[in-house]
């Protein structure tokens, strides 16, 4: 899950399952009240949260459902081993 507070806090989540030959895919986008339940919902979870505002931007003009672009994929691969790593899953 990733959050902005550019202007109105701006919040998206990704979806992922590693089924081969798919991308990780915008699970959900919000601002203001929306984006704090998405955030609000990630923490109920133990879902890491990472600010990053120029992806936020980035996927936020995405459609929901849609996998990531490939141009971002080396961004988003960042995100998930901070994921993996906030998880214990790598060293």
């Amino acid at each position: 899950m990733l959050r902005s507070k550019k202007k109105r806090q701006t919040a998206v989540a990704l979806g992922y399952h590693g089924e081969e030959g798919n991308a990780p895919k915008l699970k959900a986008k919000g601002k203001g009240p929306v984006a704090e339940r998405i955030i609000e919902t990630a923490r109920e979870h133990g879902v890491p949260i990472q600010s990053d505002p120029d992806l936020v931007e980035v996927l936020a003009a995405l459609d929901l459902d849609m996998e990531i672009p490939e141009e971002i994929y080396a961004v988003v691969a960042e995100l998930l081993a901070f994921v993996y790593r906030t998880n214990n899953k790598l060293p």
